[in-house]
């Protein structure tokens, strides 16, 4: 019997890359019900068609529900009955967010809203908010409304009664729909250069599993107004994009992409994108001063001092724990044959390499 025996999981997005990881994952075990809501029939559709075919005896087990995280209602109208929320619905890619703005405050910010105040009226469980590295010292439009996204899980766990609220943070999830694995591997096949942005750039970088497992952590460990982050690995760009390189380079047609060298496929650096770092952190110096280390993943607790901070001014918190922030460029940095065996471990890498059709959902 599983934590989700006989229970009703609601995934907002769920259509996306981590609703499919969690569906492979929990489909086949004594879970009640799994719910997608998100906004895209067209995605829904195809989701329900994927999963009657490869899971026939189990698809009755999802249900879905049209609706959007920027109405209140109809996450109302969705939440009757579930136990549990994993809110996967955002606005993630940096350019466009950076273009509008105000497209991610919707769904980053009032989205978020709208699921926990809707989640604390249905007296839900518990309920995990999927968020970023970029919402750590945020310097673009994504990053922003994750971090206000963070403040508002914390802000409502305050006065959540029974449902726990808890935030997941991670860095790039590797092959997940809008990815660049995707692209280079196109690129390749193509017999088009690999574009990357700028070769000294460090990411984070985890599988799906790994996205699922933070979270069931999150779930499983986490305390009311937690913010839970895994101990990732980085690498340079440079360095995943020969990984990918090296992995695909037979796939190339010759001549094409790098004639003075055919079997090997150019990488060309074409610059910065609207709102990038060089760097991402995933604990800031602020939260290192409160983190508690749980082995491959840090807690940090809520700060749950009330707004009297009369008292502050004479009363203090000299505690701090000696962590720094915990960053792409001071995690363990991966070379290319240490990628090249992570990539190779993925489903969909596994799936391309042996010429399976696979989109990246």
């Amino acid at each position: 019997m599983s934590i989700f025996a006989g229970k009703i999981l609601m995934i907002t997005g769920g259509t996306g890359s981590f609703g499919n990881a969690v569906l492979n994952r929990f489909l086949e075990t004594d879970i009640a019900e799994i719910r997608i809501f998100s906004r895209d029939e067209k995605k829904q559709n195809d989701m329900r068609h994927e999963y009657q075919a490869k899971m026939p005896e189990m698809a009755h087990k999802i249900k879905f529900f049209i609706g959007d995280v920027r109405n209140l209602q109809s996450c109302r109208d969705a939440m009757h009955g579930v136990d549990y929320i994993f809110h996967a619905a955002a606005l993630k890619q940096v350019p466009s967010c950076e273009f509008f703005p105000m497209e991610a405050v919707k769904t980053n910010v009032i989205g978020t809203d709208n699921v926990l105040t809707t989640a604390i009226e249905a007296k839900v469980k518990a309920v995990i908010c999927l968020s970023t590295d970029k919402a750590a010292y945020p310097i673009n439009a994504m990053g922003i409304t994750k971090a206000i996204e963070e403040k508002i899980a914390v802000a409502k766990s305050r006065y959540s009664g029974d449902t726990k609220i808890c935030c997941t943070r991670y860095g790039n999830v590797m092959c997940s729909r809008g990815s660049v694995i995707p692209l280079w591997i196109d690129q390749i096949r193509n017999g088009n250069p690999i574009t990357l942005t700028e070769p000294k750039m460090t990411r984070f970088i985890m599988s799906l599993e790994e996205a699922v497992d933070l979270v069931l952590f999150a779930f499983e460990y986490g305390q009311n107004g937690d913010i839970l982050v895994q101990k990732a690995p980085a690498c340079t760009i440079q360095i995943q994009a020969e990984a990918v390189r090296d992995l695909f380079k037979h796939q190339a047609p010759q001549n094409l992409s790098n004639p003075l060298n055919p079997s090997e496929p150019e990488i060309k650096v074409i610059g910065i994108r609207h709102g990038e770092k060089m760097y991402e952190t995933l604990l800031t110096d602020e939260e290192c001063a409160k983190a508690e280390d749980m082995g491959d993943f840090f807690r940090v607790p809520a700060d749950n001092r009330t707004l009297n901070y009369d008292k502050y001014f004479t009363e203090g918190d000299s505690k701090r724990c000696q962590l720094t922030a915990f960053n792409s460029n001071n995690t363990k940095l991966l070379s290319v044959e240490e990628t090249k065996v992570k990539l190779a471990s993925l489903e969909y890498i596994q799936n391309e390499l042996n010429g399976i059709a696979n989109l990246a959902k």
